[in-house]
């Protein structure tokens, strides 16, 4: 079997594809083939030591994978060789198979693709419970997107597209704005070229509802400033690398709420609940309620330059490694 490695912290063209022992199954568990893992910003930070996980080392990154059982520990009940499967495995999904415990797995909606399978829990996930749990989201607001030709971006698009809300998608080039446009926003705003608060205001007729911020930098105030009276701020992440310094007067001033979003924290400290949100996106993709975008592909291989790729945002949207 082979797997992408993590020997040290560090440069991402230190990762090794590395010939490992298959594995095998415990007491609840089952191997998965993975058909197709999906890469996202947080892995390329975790193999570099900037996340606020830093893993031991030598480790398999990876943390959401689809595929097919291949093999069923003792055990296991209700799942059988063949089926289709979703798991969001925290590390180890960047190889030809991984061991999971059964009780993780996730049916996979007939409704999909592999690779959109292996790229819908994190971003969506995130986005739901940002939306649903977090805040609330009511028909007709305005919702400003950062980032929205990215994976979080994208997903945030159709999430509060499908709860009835009007997507301002806010991004780098047009290429990115497009692609948020087919998911369904609105209005787009260029902001390396155009004046994002008074552009966001202008389409909103005052200022919008809710700001999805998953970049940080320096589009976070002015995002802040677009938001009208008891508008909500919802800090995702920090994707262009700095943490924003915002003026609290802003948020004092017009009764705006800033609301922090950790979805992968909060799995652990209500596994229940999450769960539960699992099972509600489960439904909304089943429905066609939701449309997962379809990813980039590219080999097992190339997990370095993918992961280099989204972290400098040369790739843009979702991306899987095929093994």
């Amino acid at each position: 079997m082979r797997a992408i490695v993590c020997t040290e912290l560090g440069p991402l063209d230190t990762l090794v594809l590395e010939e490992r022992d298959s594995p095998g199954p415990a007491e609840g568990q089952v191997v998965v083939d993975v058909r197709a893992a999906g890469v996202n910003f947080v892995d390329g930070l975790l193999c570099q030591g900037r996340y606020q996980i830093k893993p031991a080392t030598p480790f398999v990154p990876g943390g959401e994978i689809a595929g097919e059982v291949s093999t069923v520990g003792p055990g296991v009940d209700g799942i059988s060789v063949g089926d289709r499967v979703i798991a969001f495995t925290g590390f180890g999904g960047f190889a030809e198979q991984v061991t999971v415990p059964a009780l993780s797995l996730i049916p996979m909606p007939d409704t999909i693709d592999f690779g959109q399978a292996a790229t819908l829990i994190q971003s969506y996930c995130t986005m739901l419970f940002t939306l649903t749990r977090r805040t609330s989201l009511a028909p007709g607001e305005w919702v400003l997107v950062l980032g929205a030709g990215g994976g979080v971006g994208l997903a945030a698009t159709d999430v509060a597209t499908a709860l009835g809300g009007r997507v301002i998608a806010a991004a780098s080039s047009q290429g990115k704005l497009d692609a948020a446009m087919a998911m369904g926003a609105e209005a787009t705003v260029d902001y390396e070229h155009e004046d994002l608060k008074t552009r966001a205001r202008e389409i909103s007729g005052g200022g919008v509802d809710v700001v999805i911020d998953a970049v940080g930098g320096r589009h976070s105030e002015a995002a802040l400033r677009a938001t009208r009276h008891l508008g909500r701020f919802c800090v995702i992440g920090f994707a262009s690398g700095p943490i924003a310094s915002i003026p609290l007067n802003q948020v004092l001033l017009n009764n705006r709420t800033v609301v922090g979003v950790d979805w992968g924290g909060w799995t652990f400290r209500d596994p229940f609940g999450n769960r539960a949100l699992i099972d509600e996106l489960m439904e909304l993709v089943g429905s066609g309620s939701l449309h997962p975008t379809e990813p980039a592909s590219y080999p097992l291989a190339d997990a370095a330059a993918v992961m280099s790729g989204l972290i400098d945002r040369s790739i843009g949207g979702k991306a899987v490694l095929v093994p």
